[in-house]
């Protein structure tokens, strides 16, 4: 059955304290499997070399160019942290690339009630604008905070590795464009690939966000601070500074 998006959102009603939900068939919707696409011969992942990166905000300002966000939205930037491990320790100042972690489990995907959000075979997690409702659910069930509603879509927007150019056998604009060569894209079921051969060299340093959360995400750090991985190691506190 189909649905319009004003028609699912007067169903839903509006999201404030005390307001009730209507089960989902009474919103005309259907529960299925994920929907998956693509080949399962690949799985794609990205490595940031944080030993290379120099918050030049390439990245953010090629994928904005490419992907054509709205003004003060993006799929990807470069966060500035001051980090002191212990009260009254020196304080650092350090980058974190940040972006959607297309993660094995991610918790978008089955908070989506209408099937918009998906993954597909190949691990690269996307939006189908044409059934997103912009409800939402998807952007606070991101533990990454990787997650926006495009105001000019009104639809859920992230980053999706760039697909339509990986299709097309180019490498994604943050990659393309990153001045110090710290990200890397690639298939990491292909043994020969450049992130396959960097995950075994540095198999003891790399680290990922948020583990305790288990959603297995697929942005590999190379270089990243422990105070970003173990919950309560240290104190990270945002940085004074203006993104591009």
């Amino acid at each position: 059955m189909d649905i319009s998006k004003r028609q699912f959102l007067q169903k839903l009603g509006v999201l404030t304290a005390g307001a009730t939900l209507v089960p989902v068939a009474d919103a005309g919707l259907t529960l299925s499997p994920q929907r998956r696409e693509g080949s399962a011969k690949q799985r794609y992942a990205m490595l940031i070399d944080l030993r290379r990166c120099i918050g030049c905000q390439s990245c953010t300002v090629s994928c904005a160019t490419e992907n054509q966000t709205p003004q003060g939205e993006f799929r990807t930037t470069v966060n500035q942290y001051q980090i002191r491990l212990t009260p009254g320790a020196e304080t650092h100042n350090v980058l974190l690339p940040r972006l959607c972690n297309h993660c094995d489990e991610p918790p978008c995907v089955p908070v989506c009630p209408v099937q918009a959000t998906f993954q597909r075979q190949d691990g690269i997690v996307v939006v189908d604008n044409t059934r997103c409702v912009g409800c939402a659910y998807c952007v606070q069930a991101c533990p990454y905070d990787a997650r926006f509603i495009n105001h000019s879509t009104q639809t859920a927007d992230k980053c999706t590795f760039c697909v339509h150019r990986l299709e097309a056998g180019l490498l994604p604009a943050c990659v393309e464009s990153c001045v110090g060569g710290a990200r890397v894209i690639g298939d990491i079921y292909d043994p020969t690939s450049t992130i396959s051969k960097m995950l075994a060299e540095h198999k003891a340093e790399i680290k990922v966000l948020k583990p305790e959360n288990r959603t297995v995400p697929h942005v590999f750090y190379l270089g990243l601070d422990e105070a970003f991985v173990t919950p309560l190691y240290g104190r990270a506190q945002p940085a004074l500074w203006q993104e591009v």
